[in-house]
């Protein structure tokens, strides 16, 4: 007999895209990588799977398993690992999150790979081999013979694991192999011993104290070479298919990461190649250390996103005292504050993303600024989240500290990533060494940061505050970290300032750099739009971006650059940025005499086009707004049939569209025409071009403002009432399709 009901408990988050994510899907953009925005969207829904999650949970609960010996008592230092660990690595190299960045020419790659990086997330362990991959091979270039033989193994996009001769799979992973015992960080007090051998290979003696992924198939490491410590590549199997003697003593019982394998090792006279020259080998390593410092901070940024998101949509289905937690004061100052200093790491980590792409493809200038930013990003994101984790947690209250919540997982994490890849203070002191000894690297620091001179006296204030410390060298290894906070929150105040959504540049800029915010978390000051930050976090559960007439896909409607769509598609939902995307002029399956919208504003020639889209936008809005559980999905097979011979678009009666006497014979697909002509080239190259630019047809200049302040209004992100050129507002419309557009907004957008 039941003693109770069980009622107030939160449903799972659970079939979403973990990729809809504001601020992700803008950096994407802005830093050259939109073109991946479709793939990102494929991995985002997939990470937020319950499949997926349960892969993640799996391969956490049963932990890697050491095998030294075989049942004969042969040496085989392997380690097994939960098919779910395998699942999650196959989809992160399937995707690219390893190296395959270094293979692909595209502009943007490295972002793309980021934000990959970022979105799959349900365990973070698997994460290390894939990071440690993709950091390989820049060091590796060190040595141009090894890296024509095993770059393309790096690259490939096929998982397969165990232990086999390297050239003879599909897919290679990488792993580094750098502390001892004696010395942790100090890597030039390492002991291990490189001897020459006659065939121009080395053999090491010595020891390792933290290898992680002991299964990777090769592994940078560091020894004392005749000439000083040298860079080598190890293969865990030999080219002849023996075992190199590279023993593993045991793996590490470690707070956090535990589906990741790290072990001690010791090598007996294991073979390696020499990657650089001797005496090199930090200046060798230090490429593949800087990156792998950069995947920290995204894996802490994306940490933040994960336990900010969780928190929100706790509050969203938990009550307390009679009405929903979201609803309540105290816990929106908490939960718009995590989302807060979430945002600020998301858009640091994009732009530094974007300045490893340029600076990969020959950009000196982003070069200088990404060696700063890394070491000064990774210290403070990293730094943040221990903190960050903990207060979602408790927005979770007793729940969250129950380990079937994940937070619980979430929390042991946190500290991780600020101290592999060198500690705080390793990381601090390196951001002094950068400014001493590279001056340029401070000067392509300002120059980003003065970018937005004059938009936020806060800022302006906080960088002159900045400079007067930088320019006093009193005690600075003593101040070290105090400076490096300080570069940090100035860097994210002028990315946001200018990149991010005013609510939340406004938060930031007067909590972290006017100080009006105390010591903990949820300590906002009032006048902060409370609202618009806590809706960027809140996950769109069951209602995936990409899927058929869902709704409002705002985000991506102009992600391809597809000029020959311009389509309003009009029969109960916008889907704009789908049919854009897959190339279509349109529509949606809406069953047997739906109702049409019926707009003849839409398609009277003699109205003004600014007339025509305010009529438009409106009534799209509220019937979205009314209608927005209706299930569509798009009909390609009908929409091909009615194509025309020359594949410039579907044909249609525009006398018939809307047309109030002709519901009863309207056929389920329909196909709307563009919004005269040149609408669609007009918006697709004004927003693409980011500059106010148009496709003007035919003279046709009366359309020429209209896209040029639709243009403004999503540059600008704002979703209040914008300015044009001259001072005059834009209209109502106009506004809120900027704000659609660039907040990827899934609800109605109101003043």
């Amino acid at each position: 007999m039941p003693t109770h009901e069980v009622f107030n408990q939160v449903p799972p988050l659970v079939d979403y895209d973990v990729a809809v994510d504001p601020a992700l899907c803008a950096g994407l953009a802005r830093e050259g990588a939109g073109w991946a925005a479709a793939e990102l969207h494929d991995l985002g829904r997939l990470g937020g799977t319950a499949a997926a999650i349960e892969h993640g949970r799996l391969a956490n609960d049963h932990p890697p398993v050491l095998r030294s010996h075989d049942r004969y008592g042969h040496r085989v230092d392997e380690v097994e690992f939960h098919p779910s660990w395998h699942e999650l690595m196959r989809t992160a190299v399937t995707y690219g999150l390893h190296a395959a960045p270094w293979a692909d020419g595209r502009p943007g790659a490295h972002v793309a790979r980021a934000a990959k990086f970022y979105t799959w997330r349900p365990d973070a362990g698997h994460g290390c081999p894939i990071s440690m991959t993709y950091a390989a091979v820049p060091a590796l270039r060190h040595a141009p013979e090894l890296a024509a033989r095993y770059e393309p193994l790096l690259t490939a996009t096929t998982y397969d694991p165990g232990l086999r001769p390297a050239l003879g799979k599909h897919g290679l992973l990488a792993g580094m192999s750098m502390t001892e015992k004696q010395g942790g960080s100090d890597v030039r007090a390492n002991t291990t011993l490189a001897q020459p051998a006659a065939d121009g290979s080395y053999r090491l003696v010595g020891h390792k104290w933290f290898t992680s992924a002991p299964m990777c198939d090769l592994f940078l490491t560091l020894g004392q070479a005749p000439g000083g410590l040298t860079c080598f590549l190890v293969p865990r199997v030999l080219p002849d298919g023996t075992r190199n003697p590279l023993r593993l003593m045991r793996l590490k019982e470690k707070l956090g990461n535990r589906s990741n394998a790290s072990a001690e090792i010791e090598y007996e006279h294991a073979v390696a190649w020499r990657v650089g020259d001797e005496r090199c080998g930090v200046r060798t390593i230090i490429d593949m250390v800087n990156l792998t410092r950069l995947d920290c901070l995204i894996g802490a940024a994306a940490g933040m996103r994960q336990g900010v998101v969780t928190a929100v949509h706790h509050a969203r289905h938990r009550r307390a005292f009679g009405h929903p937690l979201v609803d309540q004061p105290l816990m929106r100052n908490v939960l718009a504050d995590l989302a807060v200093e979430s945002e600020a790491a998301t858009v640091l980590m994009l732009r530094l993303a974007g300045a490893t792409d340029r600076s990969a493809r020959g950009d000196a200038d982003e070069a200088a600024f990404k060696r700063l930013g890394v070491a000064v990003g990774k210290y403070w994101v990293c730094k943040r989240w221990p903190g960050h984790a903990a207060e979602a947690l408790e927005c979770l209250g007793g729940n969250g500290y129950v380990e079937e919540s994940g937070m619980p997982r979430l929390f042991r994490e946190s500290p991780l990533n600020s101290i592999w890849e060198g500690s705080g203070n390793v990381a601090a002191l390196d951001v002094l060494r950068a400014l001493t000894r590279q001056p340029r690297v401070l000067a392509a620091f300002e120059a980003e940061v003065d970018a937005a001179a004059g938009a936020d006296a806060r800022l302006d204030a906080a960088v002159r505050r900045l400079r007067a410390s930088l320019a006093d060298p009193a005690d600075a290894e003593l101040r070290a970290r105090h400076l490096v906070e300080r570069l940090a929150l100035v860097l994210q105040g002028s990315l946001l300032v200018r990149h991010g959504h005013p609510a939340v540049a406004e938060a930031f800029c007067a909590s972290r750099l006017g100080g009006a915010h105390g010591y903990a978390y949820g300590t906002l000051s009032a006048g902060i739009n409370l609202t618009a930050i806590i809706d960027r976090a809140t996950p769109k559960v069951g209602c995936p971006p990409t899927a058929g007439g869902s709704g409002v896909e705002a985000a991506g409607v102009f992600r391809s650059g597809v000029e020959a769509a311009g389509v309003l598609r009009a029969v109960v939902a916008l889907q704009l940025g789908q049919a854009l995307r897959a190339g279509l002029d349109l529509l949606d399956q809406a069953g047997p005499r739906r109702q049409h919208l019926g707009c003849p504003a839409l398609w009277a020639p003699q109205l003004r086009s600014e007339e025509r889209l305010r009529t438009v936008v409106e009534d799209l809005l509220d019937r979205y707004h009314q209608r927005q559980d209706r299930p569509m999905a798009l009909d390609r097979h009908r929409v091909e049939e009615r194509r025309l011979p020359d594949q410039s678009g579907p044909t249609v009666d525009p006398q018939r569209v809307g047309a109030p006497g002709n519901q009863e014979d309207q056929p389920d697909v329909w196909i709307v025409q563009d919004v005269v002509e040149a609408v669609g080239p007009s918006v697709a190259g004004a927003l693409r071009d980011g500059d106010g630019g148009v496709v003007d047809r035919q003279g046709e200049t009366g359309w020429v403002p209209l896209w040029r302040d639709i243009a403004g209004a999503v540059r600008a992100g704002r979703g209040h009432q914008a300015e044009r050129g001259g001072g005059q507002p834009l209209p109502v419309p106009l506004v809120q399709v900027g704000a659609l557009l660039r907040g990827g907004l899934r609800r109605r957008y109101t003043q």
